[in-house]
């Protein structure tokens, strides 16, 4: 599958604009910090998928996903995480990368900051699509090299270029 065809330079933040300060205790935040962290984040991708003409409702949007997060993290380790949700609020697949190479705490599976964010949106009717989408990119991420080229990346184009090398590896 051609994931490229999905993204677009306006939908691709390299580096994101939330900051947190730092837990005051045992280096860990407490719950209430861990999800106002995940709030600010999926915020900041739905501002991002909003750009996209593609979102009907960016704060039904936003508790979507919100609601999808509270069901299990989407943080899958390998410094990765993929907020998702089929939504009548995307009006068509939607894809955008959010990056912040010192990365996030996002609850993640192995614990680590998550750097990387592909967040996706699809209308509930589009099942096959979606599913395709996220598996792909699920299997995109065991390919050696390219979580490294992304992290180096320089900008959204550069992104997108990646993808495309590895759609034709």
């Amino acid at each position: 599958m051609n994931i490229s065809r999905y993204l677009q330079y306006e939908l691709i933040k390299t580096e994101m604009d939330s900051e947190f300060d730092p837990p005051e205790e045992n280096d860990e935040y407490s719950n209430r910090e861990l999800w106002n962290i995940k709030e600010t984040i999926l915020q900041e991708l739905v501002d991002l998928m909003e750009k996209s003409d593609k979102v009907s409702n960016k704060n039904k949007l936003f508790i979507n996903l919100l609601n999808r997060e509270k069901k299990a993290s989407t943080a899958i380790g390998k410094g990765i995480a993929i907020p998702h949700v089929r939504t009548m609020q995307a009006k068509d697949m939607i894809i955008v990368i959010g990056r912040k190479l010192e990365g996030y705490e996002f609850d993640s599976l192995d614990d680590k900051p998550v750097k990387l964010f592909f967040c996706m949106a699809a209308p509930p009717y589009d099942d096959s699509l979606y599913l395709k989408v996220f598996k792909d990119l699920a299997e995109r991420f065991e390919y050696p090299g390219f979580i490294e080229k992304l992290l180096k990346a320089e900008d959204g184009h550069e992104i997108i270029w990646i993808f495309k090398e590895f759609e034709q590896g």
